[in-house]
């Protein structure tokens, strides 16, 4: 089926940095309509300490997804990654604050998007999963219970002792817009990312999972690269698919989107602490239909100074150009 001359509607379901790369790549190409849904669980570094003080909705995965889309000049975009490395303000990203900054003036999250958007000449839309403030929940089968986005990424004993649930700290409301959205959507890509607190967290959200059921859209999930450490050792993407299965639901997905590219050694090597490459496996069943590319990016993600959380973030990534022509090629040959 080839391209309609109407623009083809994609929505992300993601956290920061996995739907920052699938949005960098996808809005290089014509004819796309652009969408990010983004979990609002967010509770770490410059935002974790925002959300504290100021009582304010987590900015820094929305800014992600702002910058991802942004058509305005460079020096703007680097303005709203810049990271501050001294001083009162260390750790605190400029694009957190200035986000958090008019949510206070007016006390609308959804508005301070719309201007910071504007700011930022934006093309596409991101919206956040819930306007409601919200905590994740894990607990585990030994009876350990960690709340918080931030406590659940930091401890490194998930694996060993098994995740029994994720869940959400009280009852919210998911953001009608990102429901119509994905009602609407002619495709959806669910990850890559953090796969328990960025991907999963949007699905906890009360309809979410419902939305997406019932859209007609050609749904997608991209598989992570790499595994992280205490959390999915030794994953292969059927363990994703399965994992997300018993979290949220096993029948979502058409497709998978996997690598199957090894990483350069000294890139492993230098990850080696990190976690260990996804093994590209059959997935056992009809549905989802998995599909392999070279999706390795040749570069190494480096952390800014200053950044509190730059031993957490994913060194090896995928490439957005090479990410965005199979999501696109996908739907071509669908």
């Amino acid at each position: 089926m080839k391209i309609s001359k109407k623009q083809t509607k994609i929505v992300t379901i993601g956290g920061g940095t996995g739907s920052f790369v699938v949005l960098s790549g996808l809005k290089q190409h014509q004819g796309v309509d652009l969408t990010a849904v983004v979990a609002m669980t967010d509770d770490g570094g410059s935002t974790g300490l925002l959300r504290d003080e100021y009582g304010v909705l987590p900015p820094g995965d929305i800014r992600q997804c702002l910058v991802a889309l942004s058509e305005a000049d460079r020096p703007m975009r680097d303005l709203f990654n810049f990271r501050f490395n001294r001083g009162g303000l260390k750790g605190h990203n400029f694009g957190n604050i200035f986000i958090s900054t008019l949510e206070q003036l007016g006390g609308d999250f959804g508005e301070a998007l719309k201007i910071s958007g504007d700011v930022l000449k934006v093309k596409g839309r991101v919206l956040p999963v819930t306007l409601d403030k919200v905590k994740l929940v894990a607990q585990l089968n030994n009876g350990k219970k960690l709340v918080g986005e931030h406590e659940l990424t930091s401890y490194q004993l998930v694996s060993k002792f098994g995740l029994k649930k994720l869940s959400l700290d009280k009852k919210v409301k998911a953001n009608p817009e990102a429901r119509r959205a994905i009602k609407e959507a002619d495709i959806i890509v669910v990850g890559p990312g953090n796969f328990y607190s960025s991907i999963i967290p949007n699905f906890l959200t009360p309809n979410i999972t419902r939305a997406v059921k019932n859209s007609k859209a050609k749904k997608v999930f991209v598989c992570n690269l790499m595994n992280k450490f205490g959390h999915t050792d030794d994953f292969a993407v059927s363990d994703f698919i399965r994992e997300f299965g018993r979290l949220v639901d096993k029948n979502i997905f058409d497709f998978v989107i996997a690598n199957n590219k090894k990483p350069p050694e000294k890139l492993l090597k230098k990850y080696m602490d990190e976690g260990r490459p996804v093994l590209v496996d059959e997935i056992g069943v009809p549905t989802p239909k998995l599909l392999q590319y070279d999706l390795l990016s040749e570069k190494l993600f480096r952390p800014a100074k200053g950044d509190k959380l730059g031993s957490q973030r994913t060194l090896i990534r995928h490439s957005p150009d090479k990410l965005a022509k199979a999501i696109l090629d996908l739907w071509k040959k669908s």
